[in-house]
């Protein structure tokens, strides 16, 4: 992640809070409005430049700081999660090469396939799974977010999704997103001195 500044894409915060996005989806008999309002952004701290972070249910497991990345093509988990749920045993042994946005690159331990449920809406995921530092537990990468036809907006903090019971919404966790930004920083800053 990169930090810094008073905008965002070129647009200051100013500017941002006055915008209102508006998504429609069609279906034959159906069409609704995924929305999000001034009103969204309510008990957030602003202005911020958060991350989107998130929980979400795994199998029967609530798995916090999960961090939305619509640019990450892969859905990624951590190997210390899997094992903490004793789900090792259901890798399936892959290596794969994934490379980051400053062109560094982990091998992954294989892949595992995930049920994850987003407000009721049930769907099994494909994860790769890496044993590196990495501070988030999972990273949900475009795969789980076109699946599941999720519109993230990171300066409201969320996540909404049409079902067919009408649109859900999933809250970012601030605070988390806040702490892992502080660890970033200072694991950063821990390197430059070790320099």
């Amino acid at each position: 992640m990169i930090f810094g500044g008073n905008e965002i894409n070129g647009v200051t915060f100013s500017a941002t809070k006055k915008t209102n996005v508006s998504i429609t989806h069609s279906k034959r008999l159906r069409e609704d409005n995924v929305t999000f309002k001034e009103e969204d952004a309510d008990g957030l701290l602003l202005p911020h430049n958060d991350a989107l972070v998130i929980s979400l249910n795994v199998l029967n497991f609530k798995i916090k700081r999960v961090l939305v990345d619509p640019e990450s093509s892969a859905n990624i988990i951590q190997w210390r999660v899997l094992e903490q749920a004793k789900l090792t045993g259901s890798i399936i042994p892959a290596t794969k090469l994934l490379t980051g946005f400053n062109l560094t690159s982990m091998t992954t331990r294989g892949d595992i396939l995930l049920l994850t449920n987003a407000e009721r809406v049930m769907k099994t995921t494909l994860f790769e799974v890496l044993d590196g530092d990495m501070g988030y537990n999972i990273i949900l990468g475009r795969p789980w977010l076109y699946e599941i036809k999720v519109v993230p907006l990171n300066y409201h903090q969320l996540l909404k999704f049409l079902t067919p019971k009408g649109i859900k919404q999933i809250k970012g966790d601030q605070s988390a997103a806040k702490e892992m930004n502080a660890i970033s920083v200072s694991s950063s800053k821990g390197k430059e001195r070790a320099s």
